[in-house]
């Protein structure tokens, strides 16, 4: 109901780019400029001044998306007390998630979310870490699901379950019988790494950096954007890689890798984040209650480790929803 011309110039707004918006929104390129020029058209002003593969917005520009804030802000909240009324639990929700839990977790999550929910469409947007929690500081996804640290405070952050990262290896490797590895073991090795920017790779780093050691100190062969690339590398010989033990229940259970704990153990957070001063429509509580408990649930169940209120504390801020 509310003006998608709207929504668009609006997404356009905070991100800057044409580009980016169409991913955002899922639309092509060219149907987010024309929303856009439609509501040029409707004010006969521009909104946006381009120059050199850049935009800005005009003065127009600056009061439109003022007042469009706020109106898709009350609209939202008006959505929300009428079906707060009817007890219906609807509407539209966007989740960002980096890619170990998008791929790994959030499937079951959701798919099991859906058959209680089923009037609530929920669309994924999957990058990693510091993309995902970039979107939920900018207002582009209701919800982000995180696999590292988040120190912003003006985010509200609630840690469903602490996450153990192993060392793979081929099982014809000279560490695939180890019981425990350490890092000063591991660099005498090729090592296949995650992109600059992921949680793993920004959770390793400090690792390293707690036993004297720099990232440049590994044998680095490597650099892929997934979890599933990683392993591929690994079981080809490429190298040895650390990866959440998450991602690797298959390939254990078919022998095609070892997973070996670490020494000290590496572990970290998954967790829900959002911003703190944010309105919430009924869909959004709905799944983070459903997310916190099918967490927990779904962590014991695995083995892994449920974060005490002190671990909560200390890696996040303790955000009770």
């Amino acid at each position: 109901m509310a003006d998608r011309r709207l929504q668009v110039f609006h997404t356009v707004s905070k991100v800057m780019s044409f580009t980016k918006a169409a991913e955002t929104l899922h639309m092509t390129q060219p149907a987010v400029t024309f929303q856009v020029k439609q509501l040029e058209d409707s004010f006969n002003t521009r909104l946006f001044d381009r120059t050199h593969n850049k935009i800005s917005l005009t003065e127009a520009g600056k009061v439109v998306y003022e007042y469009a804030d706020k109106i898709l802000e009350y609209y939202d909240k008006m959505n929300n007390e009428v079906r707060e009324l009817t007890g219906e639990v609807a509407g539209s929700l966007v989740i960002g998630a980096s890619t170990t839990i998008a791929e790994y977790m959030l499937p079951s999550l959701l798919g099991a979310f859906k058959k209680e929910f089923a009037d609530v469409s929920i669309r994924l947007q999957v990058g990693n870490t510091d993309a995902i929690v970039s979107m939920v500081e900018n207002n582009m996804v209701d919800l982000g699901v995180v696999e590292a640290p988040v120190h912003n405070k003006n985010l509200e952050v609630h840690v469903c379950r602490l996450d153990e990262m192993q060392l793979i290896c081929p099982p014809n490797h000279p560490l695939a019988n180890r019981d425990k590895v350490s890092i000063e073991e591991i660099r005498k090795y090729p090592y296949i790494s995650r992109e600059e920017g992921s949680g793993s790779r920004s959770v390793i780093d400090k690792y390293i950096r707690e036993q004297g050691l720099s990232y440049s100190d590994l044998n680095l062969v490597l650099e892929l954007g997934s979890p599933e690339s990683v392993k591929m590398a690994v079981e080809s010989g490429v190298g040895l890689a650390i990866v959440s033990r998450t991602t690797i229940n298959k390939e254990l259970q078919l022998g095609t890798l070892k997973g070996i704990p670490l020494d000290p153990p590496i572990k970290r957070p998954f967790s829900h984040v959002r911003q703190k001063h944010k309105f919430r429509h009924r869909a959004v509580g709905e799944l983070l209650d459903f997310a916190v408990e099918y967490c927990t649930q779904k962590a014991i169940e695995g083995g892994f480790e449920v974060p005490t209120d002190e671990q909560k504390k200390f890696y996040g801020n303790n955000v009770n929803y």
